[in-house]
């Protein structure tokens, strides 16, 4: 029997899923595989998880792009890669007054997570001494705010370093999964990314990783995702859906329609229940006119633009949740960890 073929019982799976159950393969499957027909009473299912831990509040996020391109990685997937002809703007890391002023005008907008995000294999001391001096300053004026770092392979002593100077959490996402790694990047492993997440939890930063779908990986590789995650125990989970970018490896990559991208959130909430989903990069492109549906299973979403693409305007995701009768989540981050 093909998995798609399996009659799913998705309402008393969620239950389930809320008493600690953790699926099988075969239902995971079934999911991603479930017909289209059969979209709305999943997500209805998967609601139900999600409204257990997190309501109708959705957490805003904001990024910062501190230092575009120059990166000597050969991801395929990155218009900053060393290999990419994209023609993206290319600078330095930002100046530290540049910094504030971004989570300044985060702050008016109401943003949670202020993610300070800068390309490269990782930091140099220098860049780890300007995030330090600016996340200090932003700690003494915006003392609510959850401000991430995202500098790419840390060092322990900068990771110590991050957490004294009051980063909340640390991104790395793992991308995709450890079978399907090399066909998008060689110039580092999956264990050094793994590597890293684990260094920030070991420094006390709280961890987030994600991944990016539609990278020519399996159906598999998806719940190898989900799952890794959930065996990291990342507490944000962005889900980026490819936008290819001319100029990249992956340029001319369009295997994703909005309901495969809506069923793909329902799989990582159902394994990963109690974590913030983000429904992240690629969301404008992807799921269109269904982006609304996303929130059902996810509960975060990035406000503006991502690091080289641009995201849907501010005022139309605004309008978008008070459509659905959502309301922003202002919770600082140390409750929703104790809820974790």
């Amino acid at each position: 029997m093909e998995s798609g073929e399996i009659k799913m019982n998705y309402e008393a799976l969620a239950q389930q899923v809320l008493e600690g159950y953790q699926l099988t393969d075969t239902e995971a499957l079934a999911i991603l595989e479930s017909p289209d027909e059969n979209l709305l009473p999943l997500l209805h299912a998967t609601f139900q998880i999600r409204k257990h831990y997190y309501g109708n509040k959705v957490k805003l996020n904001m990024i910062i792009n501190t230092k575009s391109g120059l990166c000597p990685e050969n991801c395929g997937y990155c218009s900053q890669s060393i290999i990419s002809k994209a023609p993206i703007e290319k600078y330095a890391m930002m100046k530290q007054d540049e910094i504030i002023a971004g989570a300044d005008r985060a702050a008016s907008l109401n943003v949670g997570t202020y993610c300070i995000v800068a390309s490269g294999r990782g930091p140099v001391n220098r860049e780890i001494d300007i995030v330090v001096d600016s996340v200090k300053e932003i700690k003494e004026k915006h003392s609510d705010m959850t401000v991430c770092a995202c500098l790419g392979i840390l060092k322990p002593e900068q990771a110590k370093r991050l957490k004294e100077a009051g980063v909340d959490r640390y991104n790395h996402n793992i991308n995709t999964s450890a079978n399907h790694h090399e066909n998008i990047t060689t110039s580092h492993t999956y264990d050094d990314r793994v590597r890293t997440v684990e260094l920030a939890k070991e420094a006390g930063i709280s961890p987030c990783s994600g991944v990016i779908v539609g990278m020519r990986e399996t159906k598999q590789d998806v719940i190898a995702m989900a799952r890794s995650l959930h065996a990291l125990d990342a507490d944000s989970i962005p889900v980026n859906f490819l936008n290819a970018v001319d100029g990249t490896p992956l340029e001319g990559t369009h295997e994703l329609n909005p309901r495969y991208c809506l069923k793909v959130l329902c799989l990582f909430r159902f394994i990963n229940p109690s974590k913030e989903i983000r429904v992240s990069g690629g969301r404008e492109v992807n799921l269109g006119t269904l982006q609304p549906l996303s929130l059902y299973p996810a509960n975060s979403i990035f406000l503006g633009d991502y690091l080289t693409t641009e995201g849907q305007a501010g005022e139309k995701d605004r309008q978008m949740l008070e459509d659905l009768g959502f309301e922003i989540d202002l919770e600082p981050l140390q409750r929703e960890l104790q809820a974790n």
